[in-house]
């Protein structure tokens, strides 16, 4: 392979290796590695090494080593080759081979998880190569990512907006990061669809890392929507992948969706074998580490472990606030660790710690990563006796992902909302956020947290009060407020025929989601159009309050802090 012409279109490589390999020199041997790397068949690139290892090195040498040695996840190889060869290189005399190890250096950064120096080598790669040859087209397919990395999502949107026109192994580069770089900015269906197209290899010379690449992330995709066997399929395909190309560095990425639905269906045996499989491979990549560390933090979250959570993340705690390890939206561990905090009695830490957490969220105007950090933040104010100001952060992180299909966070929001509810005395507020939970984690088939959820209902007690029935219907004001809503009114409109305020109206709201499963105001309408009336709380098609209900709605206004 490489030499006789089976792989002549292996985009991204050096040089095209000859199709005619009699009488080989040492370079053509070189670049025959490199042909196979950038094919993304790293085992049939280690085959050939012992024919090149006794070659003099030269700077093709260095870089094409270094290339493999950043496939194989040896960063510290990788750096030594890479770095050697940029420095023997004359970029005016070669600027095709100076280009290739920039390109080299990009991935490098990337799996580095170094954003800044990604787009630093990705704009030096594209002003050394062809404007629309393989290594620039590539580079400006990867630099998007290494630009919302850096803290500016909307720039790297826009750089992929401004590829077009590719076809074949190039397009499947582009459509990848636009995929991953969605699913940071929390356009989740967005991602999907990319990421779902990023799969196939069989087209145009499509790269099997690039593929690989799309499994891990549509497998993220799948499990926050709740496709979990979906998702545990894709990551299952992705480990074949990885397993025939030897690209190890993966494995860490695709373990952790595998090893995270085990532990929250309450698999211990499975779950345990896929982070011991994910923990196995060095690594010595940030990118490894991070999915790494995620998983079996969540996993001991999911065991309500704490301080196992407090003890697996803090190498990612101490790093510095503007480490890109903290950036929104692309590793989500924040939200975990400083859960871990509170649930720890660790509160004045919680609150140091979040606050830069939430302020670069802000900034970035990161919504879904501002909903899960106020899982901890309402937590926090609960715990130090603030329960208004809890049940506003729970509100409104729960309103922030209204219409979004984020399955899971909606679940751990309710049930964290329901557990500080009921530790802070409200019982049957809590029992309510609660059942929610246990519904939305129901459907998910999240049987370890259906059983947390379960003792955390008997603990309030309200169920066994009512014979352990949920108390999930709507109530008078709930369902006035529904009427309207599911009949195409907004929060205002409904606020002034209601005579309360909006934020009233959006409290109400998420309660009605939460009673009835739902996450938006279509699937209300939907659920409205097929029976006229919702959880059997009255004939939804008569819209109008009777003063009484009027008068209890404003009075519910005054006991509630509006979201």
């Amino acid at each position: 392979m490489g030499f006789d012409g089976e792989r002549q279109q292996h985009d991204g490589g050096i040089v095209e290796v000859p199709s005619h390999a009699e009488g080989l020199k040492e370079e053509r041997r070189v670049r025959a590695i490199d042909a196979l790397v950038a094919a993304g068949d790293t085992l049939a690139a280690r085959d050939l090494l012992p024919q090149v290892d006794r070659l003099r090195e030269t700077t093709l040498h260095d870089a094409v080593l270094g290339y493999l040695a950043v496939v194989q996840g040896q960063p510290a190889e990788a750096d030594a080759r890479l770095s050697r060869a940029w420095r023997t290189v004359d970029p005016a005399s070669d600027p095709e081979l100076a280009a290739a190890i920039c390109q080299r250096f990009v991935l490098h950064s990337l799996l580095s998880w170094r954003p800044n120096d990604l787009v630093h080598w990705a704009d030096r790669a594209i002003a050394l190569a062809p404007t629309d040859g393989p290594i620039a087209t590539e580079a400006r397919a990867i630099r998007g990512l290494g630009l919302g990395a850096s803290g500016d999502i909307t720039a790297g949107l826009a750089a992929y907006d401004g590829l077009t026109g590719l076809r074949g192994a190039q397009a499947h580069r582009v459509i990848m990061g636009r995929g991953w770089l969605s699913l940071a900015a929390g356009r989740i269906d967005e991602a999907r669809t990319g990421l779902s197209s990023s799969l196939p290899t069989d087209f145009g010379g499509g790269s099997l890392r690039i593929s690989a690449w799309a499994h891990a992330w549509l497998a993220r995709v799948l499990f926050l929507v709740g496709d979990w066997d979906h998702a545990l399929d894709i990551a299952r395909r992705g480990l074949e992948i990885v397993e025939h190309s030897g690209m190890a560095f993966f494995v860490p990425l695709l373990e952790w969706t595998i090893s995270q639905i085990h532990a929250m269906r309450n698999d211990d045996e499975r779950a345990v074998a896929s982070l011991q499989r994910g923990s196995s491979v060095s690594t010595d990549y940030l990118v490894m580490q991070l999915p790494s560390l995620i998983a079996r933090a969540s996993a001991a979250e999911t065991s309500a472990d704490y301080r196992g959570v407090v003890r697996t993340l803090s190498p990612l705690a101490d790093r510095a606030p503007d480490d890109p390890v903290n950036e929104p939206g692309f590793w989500p561990w924040g939200d975990i660790y400083a859960n871990a905090l509170v649930m720890e009695g660790r509160l004045e830490e919680a609150q140091t710690f979040l606050e830069p957490q939430i302020a670069l969220a802000q900034r970035r105007g990161d919504i879904v990563s501002l909903a899960r950090l106020g899982l901890p933040l309402g937590r926090l104010h609960a715990a130090q006796g603030q329960i208004q100001d809890a049940r506003r952060t729970f509100e409104d992180a729960l309103h922030s992902i209204e219409g979004l299909p984020l399955e899971v966070d909606r679940a751990r929001l309710w049930f964290a909302y329901g557990q500080s509810l009921r530790r802070a005395g409200k019982r049957r507020e809590s029992d309510t956020a609660l059942w929610s939970a246990r519904q939305l984690f129901a459907r998910l088939g999240a049987t370890r947290y259906i059983e947390r959820c379960d003792r955390e209902i008997a603990a309030a007690g309200i169920g066994a009060q009512r014979g352990g029935q949920p108390d999930l219907e709507l109530t008078s004001q709930e369902s006035l407020v529904a009427g309207l809503v599911a009949n195409g009114k907004s929060n205002r409109e409904v606020a002034s025929e209601l005579y309360i305020s909006a934020k009233t109206v959006q409290y109400h709201l998420t309660r009605i989601y939460g009673k009835l499963g739902i996450r938006s105001r279509s699937e209300l309408a939907a659920r409205y159009r097929e029976s006229g009336t919702i959880a059997g709380e009255g004939d939804l098609r008569d819209s109008s309050a009777p003063d009484s209900d009027r008068e209890r709605i404003n009075a519910d206004e005054s006991g509630h802090s509006a979201s």
